[in-house]
């Protein structure tokens, strides 16, 4: 098993050409007030799967790819469901 960290979280955009944004989040509790804290954090990530707007997926460490990519989509684990827009008739 390689050393690399490997984070879980959801794509918020898909607009570049074999690149994700993909949005971490993260809950825990503050250790002195005990108040649930939830942080996220936006990083983008090297896509060869094909990855949508909505999927869950799993990334995992890489060496740089550009100024900004420093992440590689590893595993689709949901895809999100294409949403039906019902137009409703008069």
């Amino acid at each position: 098993m390689s050393q690399r960290r490997r984070i879980t979280g959801v794509v918020t955009s898909d607009k570049m050409m074999k690149t994700v944004v993909v949005e971490i989040t993260r809950t825990f509790r503050h250790p002195l007030y005990g108040k649930v804290v939830h942080s996220s954090k936006r990083v983008k990530a090297h896509d060869d799967l094909g990855c949508r707007t909505g999927d869950e997926v799993q990334i995992v460490e890489s060496k740089p790819l550009s100024r900004e990519k420093r992440w590689v989509v590893e595993t689709i684990l949901k895809r999100q469901e294409a949403a039906e827009i019902v137009v409703e008739g008069e």
